[in-house]
């Protein structure tokens, strides 16, 4: 459920009309429902509550500050990749011990950063990578508690693009190096294995893979149980799917029951790394239609947002429901809605059927709350577009616009050249 809806023909974001936002910052933009965040995040934390649990909010989904700030008032940590994220996720007010660290590729600065600050644990996802964290422990002589990411060779029955704990993926280690692993890793005083990590993709919307993989963790964990292991926290990553078309993915309560269901003989901490399923539906990319053009083919509707802000369409062949801010009672067309990027692959829908459209008109990217303006680039040299949060009927401009000013700040023409 979210807080977006028509009053009076008018699309409204909780109590305020879209329309008034884009007086004021202008198109394109995204557009954010507190209120829809905060259902979300404690649906989420109800349906686990009979369990011990930590929610980490997975910020590489949506990482405005103002956005983590308020999942942390409600209780979520973070689950972050890289040490900007850490320093989002500090600079909101997540509390270390609330933070654990994933991905593939942390960088020896990275892990120094992270364990200077002493977060909750390090979600390591190779052999080498271990190694390297023994190392930067001792530097700084502290211990450091890490879960073993585990790569399970579950199809998670998703795009090949965000399907993650398949054998052929670049993601964590192979579950039959796990033991040996831990093993190792248990003889260096610097070490501390404190859990189990699996994320096995993303937008899924089955509960089987799932399943699957908890299944096979339990194995790796009660095997290490047996060897001795004090281990805690059980990771079981993210994942879940929203609705961006006719997808049915199974309700937060239905994945935590059968969570619990597989996990409830393990005296275990369940981590949950939520992301999409918290914000996907919470926002929107509100863009204004600049022309209408057809050929002999098609008919063309082309906006003032680019792949650059939301990419998601080109990259994943992914689908947004894509609505009018005004009503419309015309006639609807098949069209393309396309971009200014000079990329073919820079469109929204092919062969959408909506409503006639005319130059001036504003129409709302739906369910675009997740890994929108955070893949946003400035291909073209094109500024990304600013962020406003609306809380009830309050909106703030949580990012402002950037000007092309912004753009050549950081560049430099050598002497020469001039």
């Amino acid at each position: 459920m979210h807080y977006f809806g028509y009053k009076n023909g008018e699309l409204y974001c909780e109590e305020v009309p879209v329309k008034k936002i884009i007086e004021e910052v202008g198109t394109p933009v995204y557009i954010y429902s507190a209120k829809t965040i905060r259902r979300h995040y404690k649906v989420f934390e109800e349906s686990f509550s009979e369990v011990e649990h930590l929610i980490c909010y997975s910020v590489k989904a949506n990482s405005n500050i103002a956005i983590i700030s308020l999942l942390r008032q409600l209780g979520s940590g973070a689950d972050v990749v890289s040490a900007g994220e850490l320093k989002r996720a500090l600079k909101a007010g997540v509390p270390p011990k609330k933070i654990v660290f994933s991905g593939v590729g942390k960088t020896p600065e990275e892990i120094e950063f992270a364990l200077s600050v002493d977060i909750l644990m390090f979600n390591v996802e190779s052999l080498e990578e271990l190694e390297v964290l023994g190392e930067i422990a001792k530097k700084l002589n502290k211990k450091a508690p890490f879960a073993l990411r585990i790569n399970p060779d579950v199809d998670p029955q998703t795009h090949p693009y965000i399907s993650t704990g398949l054998k052929k993926s670049k993601f964590g280690i192979p579950e039959e190096f796990a033991i040996s692993a831990y093993k190792k890793a248990k003889k260096n005083p610097y070490l501390q294995p404190v859990g189990i990590d699996a994320h096995i993709g993303s937008q899924i919307t089955s509960l089987a893979p799932f399943v699957e993989a908890l299944n096979r963790l339990k194995k790796i964990w009660e095997a290490l149980i047996d060897l001795g292991f004090e281990l805690k926290y059980l990771d079981i990553g993210g994942g879940l799917g929203i609705i961006y078309d006719d997808e049915e993915p199974p309700l937060p309560q239905e994945y935590a029951d059968a969570i619990i269901k597989e996990g409830k003989d393990l005296k275990a901490t369940i981590i949950l790394e939520p992301g999409r399923v918290i914000v996907g539906n919470a926002g929107i990319l509100v863009t204004k239609v600049l022309y209408t053009k057809e050929n002999t083919l098609k008919k063309f509707v082309i906006v003032d947002a680019g792949m650059n802000d939301l990419i998601r369409p080109a990259f994943y062949q992914a689908y947004h429901k894509i609505v009018p801010v005004e009503e419309k009672n015309s006639e609807y067309e098949v069209v393309d809605v396309v971009g200014p990027i000079c990329e073919n692959s820079d469109f929204f829908a092919k062969d959408r059927k909506l409503p006639k459209l005319q130059r001036g008109d504003f129409l709302a990217i739906m369910s675009a709350g997740a890994y929108g303006f955070v893949m946003s680039s400035n291909y073209n040299s094109r500024p990304r577009v600013p962020e406003v949060l609306v809380d009830g009927d309050t909106y703030y401009i949580i990012r402002r616009r950037e000007t092309i000013e912004d753009l050549l700040a950081l560049e430099s023409i050598p002497a020469r050249y001039l």
